[in-house]
């Protein structure tokens, strides 16, 4: 802001005191200024109003040079020094009340005591007459509880007393009815003895007969086993001569009735295997096929079927063993079941035929309602498990049974030759020429 003309010059006079200071109007709008900004903070740097900007001066020294005071500056100044002696007055009453709190806490605190101290000496007191009952108390308890130890103590030995004359009494009848006792054991053993003795003679002439006969059965028995060893050997040149290479299996497969058979994989597996319809075309779902000969199978076999009938997308996939033997047990006790989202059958070459017969109604159920059928029906799955199972233990049965029979028949046919050797040498003994006065020549024999 800046004056120019007769007010420049009036406030150059005002500024240096010549004259005495006039009512302008840039005293009235400086008298306003400070006025409106009593209240917020002014700059300490403001354009000179004399030297139009061309230099600085502080707004202090501007205000003297107008002949007037920084009533904002004086202002805070008051401002803060009654803030200061409020402060200082708040301070030394604040100080006070504490004093007087002390003391007023120290008059409470020692009333208290003396309360507390009277207390605990009436407590006292009472305690150490109460230790003086209780000490009598426990003179009379124990006096009471003496007698009444006495008196227990004759009563048990009454009691004891009867006691012991009934024991006597039962040990009496003990001794005379443990007499008795002794006599009728000594009768029984003596017959217990006798019969004993006789089954004894009777058994030893038993055992003696059944040495005899197992001496004549050991001797049949060898003859027997060197005339089955000639056999085996006999049967063996005939199974070397006659015997025919085994066929492979996807020859065999292909005489089965209903079956398709793929050609030999590359990888992932052997054959695919399917059910075949009347015109010998395969029907879903396939199954993959991996055939192992070893003497038993693992675990990574497994896992490397499954991963190729994942990759190969295949629901179904089948482990083919040359013999029941190369099985686990955990094989066969589970020859069906899921792994890892892939239905795997465990079989062997004499099984896989009646697998495939119990599985068509399955695999027919799966090709009609689709290859999630045995997962929403779990139950049916482990029905088929338990069907194989139950399968497997009844072939075994008959298997033992046809064993059963086989070793009947060669017992059987063993006893029938016997049988005719015995009679031929009875006829050829019936026709041994002998003495006149016997038939057989055992007269003649003991003849002098």
């Amino acid at each position: 802001m800046t004056a120019t003309g007769p007010d420049r010059a009036s406030c150059f006079q005002k500024a240096d005191g010549t004259q005495p200071p006039q009512s302008t109007p840039f005293l009235s709008e400086a008298t306003h200024m400070t006025d409106s900004n009593s209240t917020t903070a002014l700059p300490e740097v403001i354009e000179c109003p004399l030297c139009l900007g061309k230099g600085e001066l502080s707004r202090t020294e501007v205000l003297e040079r107008l002949g007037m005071k920084d009533f904002a500056r004086v202002a805070q100044l008051s401002a803060e020094e009654a803030i200061r002696l409020i402060l200082k007055k708040e301070k030394d009453a604040e100080q006070a009340r504490w004093a007087k709190f002390d003391a007023e806490l120290a008059r409470r605190v020692a009333e208290v005591t003396g309360k507390h101290n009277a207390e605990l000496q009436k407590i006292q007191s009472e305690k150490s007459e109460i230790a003086a009952r209780l000490k009598e108390s426990e003179k009379s308890a124990s006096a009471t509880l003496d007698n009444a130890r006495q008196q227990e103590r004759l009563a048990a030995e009454k009691e004891l007393q009867k006691q012991l004359a009934a024991l006597t009494k039962q040990i009496a009848e003990l001794e005379a009815a443990q007499e008795v006792a002794h006599e009728q054991r000594d009768t029984e053993v003596m017959k217990v003895r006798a019969e004993l003795e006789s089954a004894l003679n009777a058994e030893k002439a038993k055992a003696s007969d059944l040495s005899r006969q197992t001496k004549d059965y050991l001797q049949e028995i060898t003859g027997l086993r060197d005339r089955n060893q000639r056999l085996e050997t006999e049967m063996a040149k005939v199974a070397r001569i006659g015997k025919k290479e085994e066929m492979d299996f996807a020859d065999e497969a292909r005489s089965w009735p209903g079956i398709w058979v793929g050609e030999k994989l590359p990888r992932n597996g052997d054959y695919l295997l399917a059910f075949a319809d009347a015109a010998g075309n395969a029907l879903e779902p396939g199954m993959v096929v991996d055939n192992k000969d070893k003497a038993t199978v693992a675990e990574a076999d497994l896992r490397k079927l499954v991963r190729d009938a994942k990759e190969r997308k295949l629901p179904v996939a089948v482990l083919v063993t040359r013999e029941e033997s190369q099985l686990r047990h955990v094989d066969r006790q589970s020859r069906w079941g899921q792994e890892d989202g892939v239905w795997l059958l465990r079989s062997t070459r004499a099984w896989l035929p009646r697998d495939l017969e119990v599985l068509r109604p399955i695999f027919e159920r799966m090709r009609a309602e689709g290859p999630d059928f045995l997962q929403r029906n779990s139950a049916l799955a482990d029905e088929v498990r338990r069907t194989f199972v139950d399968i497997d233990e009844i072939e075994g049965q008959l298997k033992k049974a046809g064993a059963a029979i086989e070793k009947a028949q060669a017992l059987t046919t063993n006893y029938r030759a016997r049988l005719a050797g015995l009679c031929d040498t009875a006829s050829s003994r019936q026709e041994m020429p002998g003495s006149p006065g016997g038939k057989n020549g055992r007269a003649s024999a003991g003849a002098p």
